[in-house]
């Protein structure tokens, strides 16, 4: 299959321009059976959802909506009743994960530099999202709180660009942790970018590296990742970078201009999406 094919094969459960909304299939108030599901099934939306697309969004009879869990199942329906929040089942469908995946790996940030990069991202395509506490980060990660946070944009952004996937968000890891994340990689045949404004070497420089692990992914099937490193507002510190290169991984520079913490990330992934075909 080429990469056109697959990407294309992501899209072919309708109209992509009906609002989405996420379900938690395991602990939503009304629990769907996915393997239950087919057309003509009538369904009760749950809380969350009915808040949203009937109260905020004001959706009524005849309307359509896709619900989505997160994890590729994508569920075409239209409401039917919307007093009794019901909606029936006109497509549903499971989508695959990209075996080319995609991850940032974020700094925190001051003034949500960090979260407006997560949301890009997002919207983008990311597949996996890691915050960073790097030397320069003046935020500061706080469990419970700052957590939750980004899964709410996550969620957010997810919904708004209408995936099936969202991107799962890993644990605050350390530069001790991004060292063993690049030896890692190295033994596994993924990839790993730092993004470092002194680099003397330019993006199109990795492109044959990125092709070739696409093709790889593409003729065995197996799940492959690439990794992007993103700086704070002060840049990553040259010890960092030199941790990381020495750890396998590839430094370089998007253009003659300095992007800032939050549009660093969002720009070579999308690169990444154009290389890999996901813009088809």
């Amino acid at each position: 299959m080429s990469r056109s094919a697959a990407t294309g094969a992501l899209c072919s459960l309708g109209s992509m321009t009906e609002p989405l909304f996420l379900l938690d299939t395991e602990h939503d108030d009304v629990p769907i059976r996915t393997d239950e599901l087919h057309t003509g099934w009538k369904l009760t939306l749950p809380n969350s959802v009915r808040r949203h697309a009937l109260g905020s969004m004001r959706l009524g009879a005849g309307d359509g909506l896709q619900l989505c869990d997160g994890k590729g199942l994508r569920i075409h329906a239209v409401i039917t009743d919307p007093q009794a929040a019901t909606a029936e089942v006109r497509e549903v469908g499971r989508e695959p994960r990209p075996v080319t995946r995609l991850a940032l790996i974020q700094a925190l940030a001051k003034q949500g530099h960090d979260e407006l990069a997560i949301d890009m991202a997002t919207q983008i395509g990311v597949d996996v999202v890691l915050p960073w506490q790097s030397d320069r980060s003046i935020a500061k990660w706080k469990s419970g709180r700052t957590d939750r946070r980004w899964e709410q944009v996550l969620r957010s952004a997810t919904e708004q660009s209408r995936r099936s996937w969202s991107p799962q968000l890993g644990d605050c890891v350390s530069g001790k942790q991004i060292v063993a994340i690049c030896r890692r990689a190295c033994v596994h045949g993924d990839l790993v970018v730092v993004l470092h404004q002194d680099s003397a070497v330019p993006w199109d420089r990795l492109e044959k590296e990125i092709d070739a692990l696409s093709r790889r992914c593409l003729d065995d099937g197996r799940p492959r990742t690439i990794s992007v490193i993103v700086g704070p507002e002060g840049g990553i510190s040259d010890d960092e970078v030199e941790r990381f290169t020495d750890a396998g991984a590839r430094s370089c520079v998007l253009g003659s201009t300095i992007l800032r913490s939050s549009t660093a990330g969002p720009v070579a992934l999308a690169l990444l999406s154009r290389a890999l075909g996901r813009f088809a």
